[in-house]
């Protein structure tokens, strides 16, 4: 198994794990998004050491099928020149760059399947990442909205509507009864000022009228009053 196949499976199993404990939904799915960030900056350092690596072998396949030419170049102008015993010792250097360009082909064309291979996958969780962050606000809002709405069920499931209302009645009942009192007070109240006005008004009355008689009597019988 790949570095991208462990990646994988350690990713799924902590993405199994937070789903079962589901302690803070909008934690789980920030914590989702920072790890394939990190996941994707694991296997993009991998894409690019394996890069690395089939450069070198391409590098090496190429020198050494150089090496190949340039000793049958050798050997062709030993042999031109009549030295055969020359020649064949550059034919056999020949063939030992002939057998190690074979071995560096090969494991350049399988560092090349291999970092195709890897390229399409980072490229995969590139796409995986940008889809994560496209929902990642929507899916933090809607975890928003379903707590609060749990909160208002649990609120209204805890409301004893028919005690609450009960109290309710009954404190409007002491709010009318405590009026009542206060309205007869005042009216009592209010009584009895009148009343005790009213005696002051009959004697200023009766004053005013014995101060009117005595006036009278004193315009009839002027004599007496002096």
């Amino acid at each position: 198994m790949g570095i991208f196949g462990r990646i994988s499976d350690i990713f799924k199993a902590n993405v199994n794990d937070m789903l079962d404990k589901m302690e803070d939904p909008e934690k789980m799915i920030k914590q989702m998004v920072i790890e394939m960030q990190e996941a994707i900056a694991k296997s993009t350092s991998a894409l690019a050491t394996a890069m690395a690596q089939e450069k070198k072998l391409e590098r090496d396949y190429q020198a050494q099928a150089q090496a190949s030419q340039n000793w049958e170049a050798k050997a062709t102008q030993a042999l031109s020149a009549g030295n055969e015993d020359l020649a064949r010792k550059a034919l056999a250097e020949k063939a030992k760059a002939d057998q190690m360009a074979a071995q560096y082909k090969q494991m350049y064309e399988q560092a090349n399947a291999v970092t195709s291979n890897l390229r399409q996958q980072v490229e995969q969780l590139k796409a995986k990442l940008g889809e994560a962050k496209m929902k990642e606000s929507t899916l933090i809002a809607r975890s928003q909205a379903a707590k609060a709405q749990e909160k208002i069920a649990k609120e209204i499931g805890n409301f004893d509507s028919g005690s609450a209302f009960a109290k309710f009645d009954k404190w409007e009942q002491k709010i009318v009864e405590s009026e009542s009192r206060a309205e007869a007070f005042t009216q009592l109240s209010e009584g009895n000022m009148g009343s005790l006005n009213d005696e002051f008004k009959a004697l200023e009355q009766n004053q005013a009228v014995d101060d009117e008689l005595a006036k009278l009597k004193a315009k009839l019988n002027p004599g007496q009053g002096a």
